[in-house]
């Protein structure tokens, strides 16, 4: 019989830490918005590039989902610019007869 392990999401999975999962599902988010403003707007890399302040390839980057060479700050200054409301949303841990010591938050970021 094999043990079967559920996660919450990928990054849960792969990552080694939940604090190093909350980043990337937060920058992941991040990155999914940015790209979805850049097309709905028909904006070309180039375009893109002038509105951020960046290189035509660092678009590329984001446009290609290169998560590991984007901080959260990067992209939270991005969504910004591009008129987003970047916001973080926290909730509260269950609280567990065993270990109620043990209290962390799940974070969301919201770039509406």
């Amino acid at each position: 019989m094999t043990d079967k392990q559920r996660f919450s999401s990928v990054w849960d999975a792969i990552e080694d830490t939940p604090q190093q999962a909350a980043c990337m599902r937060a920058r992941s988010e991040l990155m999914m918005n940015l790209t979805e403003v850049i097309r709905d707007r028909g904006m070309t890399q180039s375009d893109a590039a002038a509105l951020f302040g960046v290189t035509q390839p660092r678009i590329s980057d984001l446009m290609r989902g290169k998560i590991n060479l984007f901080s959260l700050d990067t992209l939270i200054d991005m969504a910004a610019t591009a008129g987003m409301s970047p916001t973080v949303k926290l909730t509260k841990p269950k609280a567990t007869k065993t270990s109620r010591a043990k209290r962390g938050a799940s974070t969301t970021l919201l770039a509406a």
